[in-house]
């Protein structure tokens, strides 16, 4: 690489950026080369499809190793075997290469819970919960104060305080963490063989820099900002590898100290930090928040708020930040943030925290710890390292039980035809019960058995409670359980409802029984299906679809909230569909308000496409309808919007944008997601590791599957 490749100086950090930016597309574009489309996060796994020399050392009959002991021993020897990654254009090391360790989580065959499959087949659940990892939020401030040997060290001291007969625990997260160290030193032995072999003075002197940082982190706690966003990038590169873990919390509170301490020591300035951040996001697109208030309510906007802001415009690609939104926020945070989403078409998600606080607070917390959560997933958030909340997990169908419902009636001929609460509906909540118990049980499965087969053994090291007691957050080692649950296809459900209340009931257009007949030919009609899709639909305003939503909204909430398990657990409700509205509508059959036989089900809480004629008011009209029907509870019901930026920009619309946003937060919204609308490549080094050739694999990203 010569320095013709940037004109007549050596690459800038905007330069560096920029070429990050096209290798992470280029390594999109090689992923969905290999697998095709997936709906799913644009995780930051490099792509790579050479054999890997791990097996798994099994402690099970079936060839699995489950429990911390047997997870730990063979977390550490994936990553001795785990290849190495460097960027020179990045002034961070490292990277991950695959979902999932081969051999590694999962539940043992004889503790997964068979007795419940009829169930959730027959109420189209398939994704209950049990048996989920890591969706808890770490503070990582723990990391970040402790490094990797003051981790390792706190687990010595503490197994040695605490003389556990079986020392399992401890020995499992030792093995992880004496991984980790070997991997980093690894990677800083690479960076300074790559310094002695670059070319390009600028680059040779990022590479040193980078072996550097990376010499001191194997032992030592970060001193500065790219020793921080050093050690962020190997903790999200290992919890990635753990159960798609996807969370750093507070990001510019978490970072702050450092940017201040090196800017106060001129070892920084901000378009370093920005690089430094950049290269961060480039590592992987883990969840984090800035801005929002401290438990005193002050605001917590700094310049490393801007800071994130501004990498994540430069990078442009998606970076999974939320900014946190109050009555009395910094509202030139907020307007930078909008003027990016406009001018990049992606952006922040923004938390509500008129909705989530007052929410977390109804189950009987104060309102400063309420306001300490962090947005840690893609519609979640959490207390950073003592709530074990199992968020995002979980997903109830609300339509299913509808056509259960419906089918009962029919075989019932003594049974009044009506919507009523003594027929359809009675007939409705009883079967939306039952599915809602049938997953509460699975809970408490979830809590008695995890720890045995799917330790959390990368967040207890951030959680406060775990290493201290020497038990799994999934056990006992954190203080607050609160289990999520959400449900899917509410819009599917009260459309239907309000077509069979106004076509069959009131207008007589169709009896029971031709409905009924309709629906398991699949609507083949086309002249009934559009007579019930045309019934005025959830979202316009003042139907009565908007009516049923709210009604199976809070039948709903009440079904999840107002008991525990059996067991005592607390459960929260929210409205969340994720990428499942095809996988759940697949299974479902055609449904009353004139969704086809396995199309997908409605998105979230929002209404369906083309709700609203003639679309005016669209926005503002979903944004009302997503507040109706808000459980409330502290778990999310997102918004989902869809602006094309260039409208937005002709209208002058970004005032409008932070009216409609600050509107959402004051109607106890919790938050929103807006969908994306519509320089030189730096030389790579990819170095298999242990027991394989090692030479270095350099290579421009369009080779990079070459050896």
């Amino acid at each position: 690489m010569s320095t013709g490749h940037w004109g007549a100086g050596e690459p800038t950090y905007p330069q560096r950026i920029d070429a990050l930016r096209k290798v992470k597309n280029e390594h999109t574009e090689i992923k969905v080369r290999l697998y095709g489309h997936f709906d799913t996060d644009d995780h930051g796994y490099i792509p790579w499809t050479e054999p890997i020399p791990f097996e798994v050392v099994p402690n099970h009959p079936s060839g699995g190793s489950y429990g911390i002991a047997g997870v730990g021993e063979n977390f550490r020897r994936w990553l001795e075997a785990h290849p190495l990654y460097i960027n020179p254009m990045s002034s961070l090391a490292g990277a991950w290469v695959r979902k999932g360790i081969p051999g590694l989580g999962g539940w043992k065959p004889e503790d997964r819970p068979a007795h419940l499959a009829p169930l959730h087949a027959r109420y189209n659940i398939y994704a209950p919960g049990i048996g989920s990892a890591n969706h808890l939020g770490p503070d990582l401030s723990i990391g970040l104060r402790l490094g990797w040997g003051g981790l390792l060290a706190k687990i010595r001291r503490f197994r040695e305080l605490n003389r556990p007969v079986d020392p399992s625990f401890y020995d499992g997260e030792e093995q992880l963490v004496l991984g980790v160290q070997s991997w980093i030193g690894r990677h800083a032995a690479l960076a300074r063989r790559m310094a002695a072999a670059e070319p390009v003075p600028a680059l040779a002197d990022n590479l040193r820099a980078m072996a550097e940082a990376n010499e001191w982190l194997v032992e030592g706690a970060p001193r500065t900002l790219r020793e921080a966003c050093q050690f962020l990038a190997w903790f999200q590169c290992v919890d990635r590898m753990w159960g798609l873990g996807g969370a750093m919390g507070q990001l510019d509170e978490l970072l702050r100290p450092f940017y201040e301490a090196d800017l106060a020591a001129g070892r920084e300035d901000d378009e370093s930090a920005v690089w430094h951040l950049a290269s961060l996001f480039f590592n992987d697109p883990h969840y984090s928040q800035i801005g929002g208030q401290a438990p005193d309510g002050h605001d917590l906007t700094s310049p490393m708020s801007y800071l994130v802001l501004e990498a994540m415009h430069r990078l442009r690609t998606p970076s999974n930040i939320s900014l946190r939104v109050y009555e009395g926020m910094d509202r030139s945070l907020l307007r930078r943030a909008v003027d990016y989403m406009c001018e990049d078409g992606t952006g922040v998600a923004f938390a509500c925290s008129g909705g989530l606080d007052a929410g977390f607070s109804r189950n009987g917390y104060p309102i400063g710890l309420a306001r300490m959560r962090a947005k840690v997933g893609c519609n979640w958030t959490a207390l950073p390292g003592i709530e074990y909340c199992l968020q995002d997990v979980t997903r109830v169908c609300l339509v299913t039980p509808l056509l259960l419902a419906l089918d009962d009636l029919l075989g019932d001929s003594a049974a009044p035809r009506t919507t009523r609460a003594d027929t359809l509906w009675a007939r409705y909540a009883t079967h939306l019960g039952i599915s809602i118990d049938a997953v509460k049980e699975g809970k408490d499965i979830h809590m008695q058995r995890q720890a045995d087969n799917w330790p959390e053994i990368v967040l207890n090291l951030f959680c406060h409670g775990p290493i201290e007691r020497g038990v799994d957050a999934s056990a006992g080692g954190v203080d607050i359980v609160d289990l999520a649950m959400d449900g899917i296809g509410l819009a599917t459900a009260a459309d239907s409802f309000a077509a069979i209340e106004q076509r069959v009931v009131e207008e007589g257009r169709l009896t029971w029984e031709e409905l009924g007949e309709h629906l398991r030919a699949g609507l083949a009609d086309e002249h009934v299906r559009l007579m019930l899709s045309s019934v005025p639909r959830y979202g316009a305003g003042g139907t009565r679809a908007d009516k049923w939503a709210e009604r199976i909204a809070a039948l709903w909430t009440g079904l999840v909230r107002d008991t525990p398990t059996a067991n005592g657990y607390p459960c929260v409700p929210g409205l969340f569909s994720h990428g499942g509205t095809n996988q759940y509508g697949k299974r479902v059959g055609a449904t009353p308000n004139g969704r086809r036989a396995g199309e997908p089900l409605s998105h979230s809480a929002d209404p369906d496409p083309g709700f609203l004629p003639g679309g005016s008011l669209a926005v503002t009209a979903k944004a009302n309808a997503v507040a109706s029907v808000q459980p409330r509870w502290g778990n999310t019901t997102p918004l989902q919007i869809e602006l094309d930026r260039k409208l937005v920009r002709s209208l002058g619309g970004v005032e409008a944008i932070e009216a409609l946003i600050l509107a959402h937060d004051r109607q106890g919204g919790t938050l929103i997601k807006r969908s994306a609308v519509g320089g030189q490549l730096s030389a790579v080094s990819f170095q298999p590791s242990a027991g394989r050739d090692q030479r270095s694999v350099v290579s421009r990203p369009s080779s990079i599957l070459a050896r």
